[in-house]
């Protein structure tokens, strides 16, 4: 079943501002692929939160883009932002699969995806500086929240 951003946000609205506002925090996130032997790459990539949904494009012959047509699962997360002395902004990570979608007329055919999230999560170090928060959300759990010393 594919769980769209639309689905998060329904479940868990002040989660997924939160998570949202990670990754609008810089242009570039990273994208990790599978390569054709099962090993991991690494890519920089931009995504757009639009229409309830989580979508991205690729360059045509890209090796992420060849990744992704052999094998659709990915993992993304967020710009790394150095603390400023105003709060610890925290990483956000969604993962799932891509599927193509159709794009502008001017658009090159299949090199824009939407996201099928299997997983969001947020991690950030609290006010104290000395518990890590780990929250996330799955579409058959919900939302969670754990901490670690």
């Amino acid at each position: 079943m594919t769980h769209t951003w639309k689905d998060l946000e329904a479940e868990a609205p002040a989660f997924a501002e939160r998570v949202r506002a990670v990754f609008d925090t810089g242009t570039n996130k990273t994208l990790a692929t599978l390569r054709k032997d099962g090993s991991p790459r690494i890519s920089a990539t931009e995504l757009q939160f639009e229409d309830g949904a989580v979508t991205l494009g690729m360059m045509p012959r890209s090796l992420k883009l060849l990744d992704v047509q052999r094998d659709p699962r990915v993992a993304i997360h967020s710009p790394t932002i150095e603390p400023d002395g105003t709060g610890l902004p925290g990483d956000a990570k969604l993962s799932g699969t891509l599927t193509p979608v159709d794009a502008a007329a001017d658009a090159i055919p299949g090199s824009y995806f939407t996201l099928s999230i299997d997983e969001a999560v947020l991690t950030w170090v609290d006010m104290t500086e000395e518990l890590l928060v780990i929250e996330s959300w799955h579409p058959n759990r919900g939302w969670e929240t754990r901490r670690r010393a």
